[in-house]
């Protein structure tokens, strides 16, 4: 039961940090430099968490690694992807992530396929075809940016089977493995814009990226305590919810920007509701 209500408080901060995130990016729409001035606060909410534990710092370094796929790649990509897709679209495609943590769990770990978690499966596909197909999509949506958010979404299901094979046998707390991928995926978004893109980090805009950022690291001490409780196909199909979350909270404050209709409605539900027959048919 903790796994479960950590995973579903993880998914309404994760959702509601997207949301966060678009209102960001619209004062400063740097998305780059944003991806890190989000990991920057969401690695001092974590602080606090660690310093009120014992530390053991000698199985860090897996974490370090797993860091580099997420929040590393998958931030930068998800960022990107809010900026060019807008947050509720975004929200739905990243949702999609359970289909592929399957998969993966299919492939490399042999896990057995049922029923149940075919019909999710096809649930999730058919939702994400009702999401691309979208007629009367605003101007401001991308089908990069979707595009973007589903590679965000195939990170993040890496990350997360990862991250559990990590936690079942570490003394490594969830508080100091989140901040460590924290940190390094900071590092890594870092080296992308000095490296890659050629540009400098300016943290003049951080205080607008503060919200989304807190939402981002609680969210993420959420999840990692979820995963050391429970396994991956349980916590990544609740997690999953932050769909309904990110569209929910869009239509409430973004109304007249990501304009929410039945077609994207009903992809998120879903996509949503692929995740649950997922969780359910383990």
């Amino acid at each position: 039961m903790d796994a479960v209500l950590l995973a579903l408080t993880s998914a309404f901060l994760f959702g509601a940090m997207t949301v966060a995130l678009r209102f960001a990016l619209h004062r400063a729409p740097d998305a780059e430099v944003g991806a890190l001035l989000t990991i920057l606060p969401a690695l001092a909410v974590t602080l606090p968490f660690v310093a009120a534990q014992s530390l053991d710092l000698r199985g860090v370094w897996p974490f370090l690694l797993a860091g580099m796929l997420g929040p590393g790649l998958s931030q930068l990509l998800f960022t990107l992807a809010v900026r060019d897709a807008g947050p509720s679209r975004t929200s739905v495609v990243v949702g999609t992530a359970p289909l592929f943590s399957v998969v993966i769990a299919l492939i490399v770990l042999g896990e057995p396929l049922r029923a149940g978690l075919a019909l999710g499966a096809l649930l999730i596909v058919v939702g994400g075809f009702l999401l691309v197909g979208e007629r009367g999509r605003p101007e401001h949506v991308k089908r990069i940016g979707l595009a973007l958010a589903l590679v965000s979404a195939i990170v993040f299901a890496v990350r997360d089977n990862l991250v559990r094979w990590l936690s079942i046998d570490t003394d490594v707390s969830p508080a100091l493995a989140a901040a460590a991928t924290l940190g390094a995926g900071g590092a890594c978004v870092v080296a992308y814009v000095l490296a890659v893109r050629r540009g400098r980090v300016s943290f003049r805009q951080l205080p607008v990226f503060v919200p989304a950022g807190l939402l981002f690291g609680l969210s993420y001490v959420c999840l990692f305590e979820g995963y050391y409780r429970g396994r991956v196909t349980v916590v990544s199909p609740l997690v999953a919810t932050e769909s309904l979350w990110g569209v929910a909270l869009s239509v409430l404050l973004l109304r007249r920007h990501e304009l929410v209709g039945p077609q994207l409605a009903a992809g998120a539900t879903l996509v949503v509701a692929g995740g649950a027959l997922i969780g359910v048919f383990r």
